[in-house]
Formats: structure tokens, C-alpha cells, sequence
């Protein structure tokens, strides 16, 4: 039978299993929980006591949320590596789930000592169930399957969905009763999360080969084996690792840059920005999450800026995947890395946008709200032909033996783009168009870094 032909019937038989859905609910509630924290901590750091904050200066601020981006990120290589050895992903991402949930609770009591061991508990947490809940994405499908991008495009709204209503119950709760209530509201989502995860468990069933596995050795009661003529399956082990290991490195400059959303972009939002030029903006993203929660315009904050990335990851995710479908069509798609140098340059883009709108006024007064929301547009743009592509490409690309652990250096490279963030500590020191321009122009130098590694990628990742 023609391979071509078989894949083809695959696609038309096969379907997306519930599992994803439960997946998707799950990390849906547990992103809601970590963003509504992380929409917060900056500010929250910053803020004077006699506003309910901590009282830090900002560069300790900033420091302190660089090294929490960095930890949280890079825990889950270790997480992985226990998964692959000893627990299974399953029950690594309960074990996680219940530390990230006594984690954001902790957040609720304002102390110092219990704010680091609420971070420690979140690091934790983080390490055991982020890598984990992606794993399983995967093994929900046969090696080769074709729905396998499009899985990992359904799972990244659903992170989406979570982070845009975190920013605006932030928001408002923040502004209603105080940060420690905001991250009360969080724990109760991490809850659920669990619950969720637990409550239709039955509905995951890994149907990836694992032969030799000793944590899954008995737990799956099917397994399918990978077709053995896949290409893929001709590239030796060290190259495809080797390859994803390139594409680990190149990519730390653009989670620099999209973690900015978590420090100096939500400065920007606080003190840059004039939300009155467009007062029914918030208005409208309030009522789209709760119906008729009305915000006050006058003290708006920095927190509510962090629903437009989300909000620009919903609208452009289905017309992206329609332009990828119709180009597939006529062969024309562009490979996995391609697509990624595709998002370097929207990457550079939104931050000289971001540094012309500094020049504008931005960098000594406010300009309007349209100017960081057309900025997240583009990064969310390079955003989409990176993150889950990226997500996408570890599942298809690493050897089954080692896919949690990869998949925890992925999140690893997430870790050292959110240590870079420190150099937000010049932030107030530097004009703001300074800043972002040096953002861009990093950002620029990854995409033509990346251009030139393109052929022996795509020799190293057949497909991919």
C-alpha cells in the first residue's frame, strides 16, 4: 500500500480522544492558578506595604521574579527524569499538582518566610507537573499520527483560555480585596485542576510504545508500536537529541523576550500606558469573563494587561492552523524550524514596534492602550510559530525512552529565557525605547542564527 495513502486514511479514522479534553481542562485550571500568581508578583513585590504589597524596590522586585521564572522552568528536567525512571507522568502530575496547590495558598498569608515557601512549593510543583502533562498529550497517539500538532494546538488554548480569565479575576480581585485574596482564588483553581485530572483519569490511556519502561511496565493494557518505516525512526538517537538540544538553545532569546509580559511589559501597562483612551476596553474583556464585573478604569493596573496575549492566542490559533492547513494542501507548509524562524522575526518585530511607541511619548509619559495591544499581536504571533510547535516537535522528535526528561529541557530553555529577564533591572534606568530595541535586535540576530542551522536540522528531524 502507498505510505502516502495509509497516512491518509489514518487521518480520516482517527479521532482526537477524550483524554485530550481532560488534558486540556486540567492544565486549562492549573495555568489559570499559576498566571493569576504571576500576574501579581511583580506588582505585588513592588507595591508598598500600605497598599498590601511587600515594599521591595524594584530591581530586587525584578531579580526575585527572574529567579522564580528561571526555577519554575527549569525544575521540570529533573521532574521528567523522574517520570521516565521511576513514578510514570501520571503520577508525577498529581504529586505536583498537590505541592503547586499548597503553594498558591500559601501566597494567601502576607509574611516573607511564607512567600518563599510558597515559591519553593510552586518550583516544586512545577517541576513534577508541567513536563509531565505534555508528555501524556503525546502518548495519547501513536508515533506518526497526524493529529499530533493539531492535539498540541487544542492543549495550548487551553493553557490560553486559563492565563487570559487569570489576568482579569487579577484584576479585579486585586482591585476588590487585595493581592492575598487574588492568590486565595488561585489556589482554588489548582483544586480543581486536580480534581479534574483525577476524576476522568480513566479517559488517559497512553497508547505510545514504551517497551522498556519501568515506572508504565504493566499500567497500559494496549500498546501500539510506531510504524518501523517512519523516517524518523532512521535518525540514530544522539542527532535527533543533538537537534532538539540546537533548537533548545536558539530559542532562550525569544522566551526572554515573551517573559518580558511578566516584568517590564506590565510596567509599561502600569505606568505607560493611559487605559482611560479606551475606557471600554477593559470593560469589554471583564464582561467576556464574568458577564457584568465592571472594572475601575481609574485604577487600573499593569495586572489586566496580561489577558491580551492570551486573548491574541484565541483569536490568531484557528486562522494560523487554516493557513498551515491550506498551504499543506498544495505542499507548500514550512517545516517546524522554518515556522520558528518565522517567529523570531514577529518577535523582533512587536519589541521595535514597542520601541517606536516608546519614542512616540512612551518612554516619559502614556501613550494609548493600542499600542501594547498591536505589540502582543505580533509577539503573539511568533509566540504561536514557536511555543507549541515547539511542544509538538519534542513528542515527534525525541527518543520514547527519554520524552518526558526532553520535554523538561524544553521547559528548561523557557528557564533561561526567564533568568535573562533580570535585565529588566535597567529598566528604569535606560529609556524605554532603548530597552525594547536591544530586545528586538537580540531577537533578530536568533532568527538569522537559526536561518543559518535550517539544513542540518531538517536532516536531523525528517518530517518534523
Amino acid at each position: 500500500m502507498n505510505p502516502l495513502a495509509s497516512t491518509r486514511a489514518t487521518a480520516r479514522k482517527e479521532r482526537h480522544p477524550i483524554g485530550l479534553y481532560v488534558l486540556f481542562s486540567t492544565e486549562l485550571w492549573e495555568r489559570f492558578s499559576f498566571y493569576t500568581m504571576l500576574s501579581l508578583l511583580a506588582l505585588y513585590l513592588n507595591a508598598a506595604v500600605s497598599a498590601g504589597g511587600m515594599g521591595w524596590s524594584l530591581p530586587d522586585a525584578q531579580k526575585t521574579v527572574a529567579t522564580y521564572l528561571f526555577l519554575v522552568y527549569a525544575g521540570p528536567v529533573l521532574g521528567g527524569w523522574v517520570a521516565d525512571r521511576f513514578t510514570g507522568a501520571r503520577l508525577a502530575v498529581t504529586i505536583g499538582g498537590i505541592i503547586m496547590a499548597v503553594g498558591h495558598l500559601l501566597m494567601a498569608f502576607p509574611t516573607v518566610p511564607l512567600l518563599f515557601c510558597a515559591l519553593a512549593c510552586l518550583v516544586i510543583g512545577c517541576a513534577f507537573f508541567k513536563p509531565n502533562v505534555s508528555t501524556l498529550i503525546g502518548d495519547l497517539y501513536p508515533d506518526g499520527s497526524p493529529l499530533k500538532d493539531s492535539a498540541y494546538n487544542i492543549f495550548y488554548m487551553g493553557i490560553n483560555i486559563g492565563a487570559f480569565a487569570a489576568a482579569i479575576v487579577a484584576e479585579i480581585m486585586s482591585q476588590r480585596f487585595g493581592y492575598h485574596w487574588a492568590f486565595a482564588i488561585a489556589g482554588f483553581g489548582m483544586i480543581l485542576s486536580l480534581v479534574i485530572f483525577w476524576g476522568l483519569q480513566r479517559h488517559i490511556q497512553p497508547i505510545v510504545c514504551n517497551a522498556g519502561h519501568p515506572a508504565l511496565a504493566g499500567n497500559i493494557p494496549e500498546i501500539a508500536h510506531a510504524p518501523s518505516d517512519l523516517a524518523m525512526d532512521r535518525v540514530p538517537d544522539r542527532s535527533r537529541i543533538i537537534a532538539l538540544l540546537v533548537i533548545f538553545a536558539v530559542v532562550i532569546i525569544f522566551w526572554m523576550a515573551n517573559n518580558m509580559q511578566f516584568s517590564t511589559l506590565i510596567y509599561w501597562a502600569d505606568k505607560n500606558t493611559d487605559w482611560s483612551l479606551s475606557p471600554f476596553l477593559l470593560q469589554v474583556l471583564a464582561w467576556l469573563t464574568f458577564g457584568t464585573v465592571k472594572v475601575d478604569l481609574a485604577n487600573v493596573s499593569g495586572v489586566a494587561s496580561n489577558a491580551i496575549n492570551p486573548f491574541w492566542i484565541m483569536a490568531l490559533t484557528y486562522p494560523l492552523v487554516g493557513f498551515w492547513g491550506f498551504l499543506n494542501k498544495r505542499g507548500k507548509e514550512p517545516s517546524t524550524p522554518t515556522k520558528m524562524v518565522y517567529g523570531m522575526l514577529f518577535t523582533a518585530l512587536a519589541f521595535a514596534f514597542m520601541a517606536y511607541a516608546g519614542v512616540l511619548g512612551g518612554d516619559t509619559g502614556k501613550v494609548s492602550p493600542w499600542w501594547l495591544i498591536s505589540g502582543y499581536g505580533l509577539l503573539t504571533l511568533g509566540e504561536l510559530l514557536l511555543s507549541p510547535m515547539g511542544l509538538s516537535l519534542v513528542s515527534k522528535v525525541a527518543p520514547v525512552r527519554m520524552r518526558s526528561m526532553m520535554m523538561g529541557m524544553w521547559f528548561f530553555a523557557i528557564a533561561l529565557g526567564g533568568e535573562l529577564t533580570v535585565i529588566g533591572v535597567y529598566w528604569d534606568e535606560w529609556r524605554h525605547s532603548t530597552f525594547f530595541t536591544l530586545i528586538a535586535l537580540l531577537s533578530l540576530a536568533t532568527a538569522l542564527l537559526l536561518m543559518l542551522l535550517l539544513r542540518p536540522l531538517k536532516k536531523s528531524m525528517p518530517g518534523a
